[in-house]
């Protein structure tokens, strides 16, 4: 078996939460924190640590507003955090090709 697909995987995007972050909003070009929050069953302070990992690596984007007189924060992918996840799911869909031909 070839490593090399395991060996660009990237950290960032791998950690399971951060990949469901990534997939959902790779799905829907933007969704609110509370909407991120209830999907992936995540904690508040949880799914805070998660934007702001994949915000530091410039894979997410954060947008607050007030709407409705109430303060709304939504995220979006990059393009880099779309290049990102495509990358990974690239890479993951290798390790499964070799894992089906072994």
């Amino acid at each position: 078996m070839n490593p090399e697909p395991f060996l660009q995987l990237d950290r960032v995007v791998h950690e399971k939460g951060r990949l469901a972050m990534m997939a959902a909003l790779a799905a829907t070009p933007e969704l609110s924190f509370t909407e991120l929050r209830d999907l992936l069953q995540m904690t508040d302070g949880n799914l805070t640590t998660h934007i702001r990992t994949l915000q530091e690596a410039g894979f997410v984007a954060i947008t607050k507003e007030y709407r409705d007189n109430r303060p709304l924060t939504t995220c979006s992918l990059t393009t880099a955090g779309r290049a990102a996840f495509q990358r990974h799911i690239e890479r993951l869909a290798e390790i499964v090709a070799q894992a089906r031909h072994s």
